[in-house]
């Protein structure tokens, strides 16, 4: 079996908190749409319309809140008033200068990682909010290479760890998202590390690959370098 070289770590819920600002924000807009229509409903609108958007937006905050904007402009019929529109993009500006919150154990991980093999960070989303995000954490320094792309996909793997590492045969994934970063990178030909978070968007949710021989779930982050050297 070939020798690990390489760790690719997911930012967003597995090195720090993302999702609870789109929980917050998603709150938010229901509060600003309560006069015309329940909250389940407008929730479940609004994910329709993230998921309609993908194709078009990407990922990330900017997508989220066109997504908002177009929901509210939906269910209202055209009706929604200017003022909420304006508070909808404040919303998204409030997100998109969000502090950076660290996860727990993610800095002594990724230090003991970073002795013994390549770290490469992979994220998806806004090419200016992950920036800002990997400055603010203080994390990048760790990294032999930050990759923000626009989706994660099998090939993403394999043109990574084959740019940054040994090819994906000797690179380990680890994130939160089984859709995003582990069941990629596992068909990549390379380890899967599943690391949940309490928060998972519902659009990064597929079935766990149990089967796999090359997937590992821990509970934490501080459980990686014990499948690191499991692994070898």
């Amino acid at each position: 079996m070939p020798h690990l070289t390489t760790i690719g770590f997911d930012a967003d819920d597995t090195l720090w908190q993302n999702e609870q600002f789109f929980r917050l924000s998603e709150k938010r807009f229901t509060e600003l749409l309560a006069g015309f229509a329940e909250a389940d409903h407008l929730g479940q609108r609004l994910l329709e319309a993230e998921r309609r958007n993908l194709a078009r937006y990407g990922f990330g905050i900017k997508g989220f809140t066109l997504s908002m904007v177009e929901t509210a402009i939906e269910v209202t019929e055209g009706r929604v008033p200017a003022a909420i529109i304006q508070q909808i993009l404040h919303v998204g500006r409030e997100m998109l200068v969000h502090p950076v919150e660290t996860l727990p154990g993610v800095r002594e991980t990724l230090e003991q990682l970073a002795e013994t093999h390549r770290l490469v960070m992979i994220t998806k989303g806004d090419l200016f909010d992950q920036e800002r995000k990997v400055a603010a954490s203080g994390l990048g320094e760790l990294f032999s290479a930050v990759e923000i792309v626009s989706d994660k996909k099998p090939d993403t793997y394999r043109r990574i760890f084959a740019r940054h590492g040994d090819g994906a045969e000797r690179a380990m994934m680890v994130g939160n998202s089984l859709k995003s970063d582990v069941v990629p990178a596992i068909d990549a030909g390379g380890w899967g590390v599943y690391v949940p978070h309490d928060l998972t968007w519902v659009l990064e949710h597929v079935e766990e690959p149990s089967g796999q021989p090359r997937y590992r779930s821990v509970e934490t982050i501080v459980a990686v370098p014990a499948i690191v050297r499991e692994v070898g």
